[in-house]
C-alpha cells in the first residue's frame, strides 16, 4: 500500500498536465479559427488575442498570415499554412504543426489582411518573440517594436526587460520602450526627454526620423531637446555617409586594380596596346559561369566551393589565349603600338562574336555562394560579404603579384626586359619567351578578374567593354608598369568617382576624371610612380 498512494498522485499530476495541455490547444485552435472567420475587424481582435496568448506557435501562425500563406482548406475548414511546392502547395497543420498533405490553391481559402492588418500583425509577432530563448529572434523583435512603436507591446516589452540578461538586447528593449513613449501623446515630458537623449545616442536614420516628428508635433523643452538631438544625428549620419562613399571608392577601386593590374603588366613591360584585355576579363567569368553549370548537375553540394574552383581553371583559360594571342599575333607588331591598337581591337571584336556564337548575346547567371551573401553593419557602415570579399581577394592578386616579380626567376627576367630589353637579351634571357610567359600572366589575372566581376555585373560578351578604357586611365594615371602605381591609382579614381557621383551623376563624373587625368598627364607624362630604368629613360 505505501508505494500505491505515490504512484496514484504520479498519475494525478500526469493526468492534470494532459488536460491542461489539451485545454491549452483548445484555446489555441478557437484563436486561430477565429482568425479565419469574420470581418477584418474580427480579425484584428483575433490577432491581438492571439499574441497576448503568450503562445511560443503563435508567432510562426502570425507571420504566414502576414505573408499570405495561411489558408482555410475548404474540405474540413482545416487552418493550415501553405508553402509553395513545385505546382502546389505542401500543407501544414497552423495548429499542431504536422504535415497535412498537398493541394493546389483552388482547394484552398486565403486568410486575407491589409495594410493596416499587416501593421498589427507586425507588432503583435515583435511582442510575442520578446521572450524568445533565441537571443536574435529577441533583438529583431526589439528593432521591429522601435520601428513600429506600437503602444500595445509596452506591457510585454516591460515584462521582457525585467527578465533580459543580455547587455545588447536589454539596451534595444530600452530603445524601443523609448520610440514608444514618444509616440505616446499623454507622456509626462520628464519621460519624453529621457527617451529623447536614449533615442538620440542610437543615432541612425530610423531615429532621425522619430526625432523630426517629435520636434515637429510638440513645444517648450521637448521640441527644443529634439531639434537638437535631430540636428546631431544629421551631422553624425553626414559624416559616416563619408565613410560610406569612401568604402564605396575602395571597392570600385579594387575592382578596377583587378581589371587594370594584368593591364599593367603586358603594357609596361610589353608596350603593347592591348584592346582585348576586356576580353580575357570576360573569358574568366564564362568559365566561372561553365563551372557553376557543371556543379549544379553534377554536384550541387560543391556549389560552395564553385568560385574556389574556377579561380586555376578561369586563370588557365586566359592565360592560355593570352599566349596564343602573343604567339600568333603580337610578336609580329612590335614597335608598332598604333598596329598592335588596331590588331587587338578587331581581336577583341573576334572574341566577343565567338562567345555569342557559344553562349548567345543575353547575360547569363552566376550565383554567389553562401558565405558572399548578406551584409552586416559597422557602425552606420553598410559592408556587403561580396564586395568585402573581393577587396580582400584584389589586395592578395596584388601581394602574390609582386612576390612573384620579385621572389621568382620569372620575375627577375620580366624586370630585366622591362628596364632594358637589348642588354637583357645579350646576356642570354630568351625575350621571346619572356613576352609570351608576360602577355599569358596579364591575361590569366584579367581572368581572376572576371571571376571576381561575375559576382557584381552582368556576364555578357560585353562584360570586358566596361572595363578597358578605366584600366588604361588607372595604368597610365599611375604610372605605366608600376604596380604599386596601378594600386593607388585604381583606389584613388575609385574614390573619387564616388565622391564626384552624387553631385554629378555617374557619367558626368567619369568625364570629369578623364579630364583631370588628361591634365596630369600633361605635367606628369609618366604618371605618378615612374619606372626606372636606362631604356625608360
Amino acid at each position: 500500500m505505501q508505494f500505491i498512494r505515490p504512484f496514484s498522485v504520479l498519475l494525478s499530476v500526469l493526468a492534470s498536465l494532459a488536460l491542461a495541455g489539451a485545454a491549452h490547444a483548445a484555446d489555441l485552435a478557437t484563436l486561430v479559427g477565429n482568425l479565419a472567420s469574420g470581418g477584418l475587424s474580427e480579425r484584428e481582435a483575433a490577432i491581438t488575442a492571439l499574441a497576448a496568448s503568450g503562445d511560443e506557435r503563435a508567432a510562426p501562425i502570425l507571420e504566414a498570415l502576414g505573408a499570405g500563406q495561411l489558408y482555410t482548406r475548404t474540405s474540413d475548414k482545416l487552418v493550415v499554412i501553405g508553402k509553395t511546392d513545385g505546382n502546389r502547395l505542401a500543407l501544414t497543420e497552423a495548429v499542431s504543426g504536422k504535415p497535412a498533405g498537398n493541394a493546389v490553391e483552388a482547394d484552398l481559402e486565403r486568410v486575407r489582411v491589409n495594410n493596416r492588418l499587416r501593421g498589427t500583425i507586425e507588432a503583435a509577432v515583435g511582442s510575442l518573440t520578446l521572450m524568445s530563448p533565441n537571443a536574435r529572434t529577441r533583438l529583431s523583435a526589439a528593432d521591429a517594436l522601435f520601428k513600429r512603436r506600437d503602444a500595445t507591446a509596452l506591457a510585454a516589452l516591460d515584462q521582457a526587460l525585467a527578465a533580459e540578461k543580455d547587455p545588447r538586447i536589454k539596451r534595444a528593449m530600452s530603445e524601443a520602450r523609448a520610440a514608444i513613449v514618444l509616440a505616446t501623446a499623454d507622456s509626462p515630458p520628464a519621460q519624453k526627454l529621457a527617451a529623447i537623449a536614449l533615442v538620440r545616442e542610437r543615432g541612425d536614420r530610423d531615429s532621425l526620423g522619430i526625432l523630426k516628428t517629435v520636434a515637429a508635433a510638440s513645444d517648450g523643452e521637448v521640441k527644443t531637446a529634439a531639434t537638437a538631438g535631430a540636428d546631431s544625428i544629421e551631422q553624425t549620419l553626414a559624416a559616416w555617409q563619408m565613410v560610406q562613399n569612401v568604402w564605396y571608392g575602395i571597392s570600385l577601386g579594387s575592382v578596377l586594380l583587378l581589371a587594370a593590374i594584368g593591364l599593367a603588366i603586358t603594357f609596361g613591360t610589353m608596350g603593347v596596346i592591348n584592346m582585348a584585355h576586356g576580353e580575357m576579363v570576360m573569358l574568366g567569368a564564362y568559365t566561372t559561369f561553365v563551372v557553376q553549370e557543371v556543379i549544379r548537375t553534377s554536384a550541387p553540394h560543391l556549389f560552395d566551393v564553385s568560385l574556389v574552383i574556377a579561380l586555376p581553371l578561369a586563370f588557365l583559360v586566359s592565360g592560355a589565349i593570352g599566349i596564343l594571342i602573343e604567339r600568333t599575333i603580337i610578336r609580329f607588331l612590335y614597335g608598332r603600338p598604333l598596329d598592335t591598337l588596331l590588331a587587338t581591337w578587331g581581336l577583341s571584336l573576334v572574341l566577343q562574336q565567338a562567345v555569342r556564337s557559344i553562349f548567345g548575346s543575353s547575360n547569363r547567371e552566376v550565383g554567389a555562394p553562401s558565405w558572399m551573401s548578406g551584409t552586416f553593419q559597422l557602425g552606420q557602415l553598410n559592408i556587403t560579404y561580396g564586395r568585402l570579399w573581393i577587396v580582400v581577394f584584389a589586395l592578395v592578386v596584388f601581394v602574390a603579384l609582386i612576390l612573384l616579380l620579385r621572389k621568382t626567376p620569372l620575375g627577375l627576367y620580366m624586370r630585366a626586359v622591362t628596364q632594358n630589353r637589348p642588354m637583357a637579351s645579350a646576356v642570354g634571357i630568351r625575350t621571346p619567351r619572356v613576352d609570351a610567359l608576360t602577355f599569358g600572366l596579364g591575361s590569366g589575372i584579367a581572368g581572376l578578374a572576371g571571376v571576381a566581376l561575375s559576382q557584381i555585373d552582368n556576364v555578357s560578351p560585353n562584360l570586358g567593354q566596361g572595363y578597358i578604357i578605366d584600366s588604361f586611365m588607372v595604368v597610365v594615371f599611375g604610372g605605366v608598369g608600376n604596380l604599386f602605381g596601378t594600386l593607388i591609382g585604381a583606389l584613388t579614381l575609385g574614390v573619387v568617382n564616388k565622391f564626384l557621383e552624387p553631385y554629378a551623376g555617374a557619367v558626368l563624373g567619369k568625364i570629369l576624371v578623364l579630364v583631370f587625368i588628361i591634365m596630369f598627364i600633361q605635367r606628369r607624362p609618366r604618371g605618378l610612380f615612374a619606372l626606372k630604368g636606362r631604356s625608360v629613360e
